[in-house]
């Protein structure tokens, strides 16, 4: 399951890489149930509106818990290849599940994740995510938008952009006319591991079909935040699981 010399250099070179089948249909499956129960997603949901006053859905936490996401979340399948990526030990930085609902559903303005973690400490950009597709993300309803290689300019200033935190825009549009812009299509299981300095923005959602992506999102051991109560977790070990575990919540 290790990443192979050509994956390291195309995530080197573009700032992505992605993974066909990442997730099994059971997976798939259960994370739909518990959705549908929405047990768990519902003690951290929020919305954020974009500059058109659209709201997109996101639940947010720090830490995994004993269920569907938290087992994806610490299995080696997810874990080990993160640490491929940035060459040592991470942590659990934070899991996101997040709902862009069918004709309503908001656009995510251009940023990079570092953009906001860097106001919580982390003093280099040695963090990476994993976004899971649940079911079908398109450009009808309002799959990623990433410039292909554009982690190589480096962290770009942050500020408010509607009810959401956006990069410089000036400098966004400089960034349009170097950098190849990629629509992110992903079927359901398929897994986009991305740098945390890539530009990525999505659209709204104008179709009859919801957009489900799961995003873990994990930083390097020695880049635990020197900012106390940073809103982050600090270093602590992940105890990874078998992927033949990760199905062990499911209720017999």
């Amino acid at each position: 399951m290790l990443l192979s010399q050509d994956q390291l250099a195309e995530y080197n070179e573009n700032g992505y890489i992605i993974i066909k089948n990442f997730l099994t249909n059971d997976e798939i499956e259960c994370l739909l149930s518990e959705n549908d129960e929405q047990t768990h997603l519902n003690k951290f949901k929020h919305s954020r509106k974009d500059t058109n006053g659209k709201e997109s859905k996101i639940s947010l936490w720090n830490h995994p818990s004993d269920n569907i996401y938290g087992n994806i979340a610490r299995s080696h399948k997810l874990v080990d290849r993160v640490e491929e990526l940035l060459g040592g030990e991470v942590y659990h930085w934070h899991s996101k599940m997040m709902l862009k609902e069918a004709k309503t559903g908001g656009a995510w303005e251009w940023h990079q994740d570092y953009g906001y973690w860097y106001n919580n400490g982390c003093l280099t950009a040695d963090l990476a995510s994993c976004m899971m597709g649940i079911n079908h993300s398109t450009k009808e309803n309002g799959c990623l938008q990433v410039l292909k290689g554009s982690h190589k300019i480096g962290r770009i200033d942050h500020g408010e952009v509607g009810g959401q935190t956006g990069a410089n825009k000036e400098r966004v549009q400089e960034a349009e006319k170097k950098y190849e812009k990629v629509y992110v299509e992903l079927d359901p299981g398929d897994a986009l591991f991305f740098h945390s300095n890539l530009l990525h923005t999505s659209a709204p959602n104008e179709s009859e079909q919801s957009r489900l992506v799961l995003i873990c999102c994990y930083n390097k051991k020695d880049n635990s935040p020197f900012i106390e109560n940073s809103g982050h977790p600090k270093y602590t070990p992940l105890v990874k699981i078998n992927d033949d575990e990760i199905l062990s919540v499911i209720k017999v």
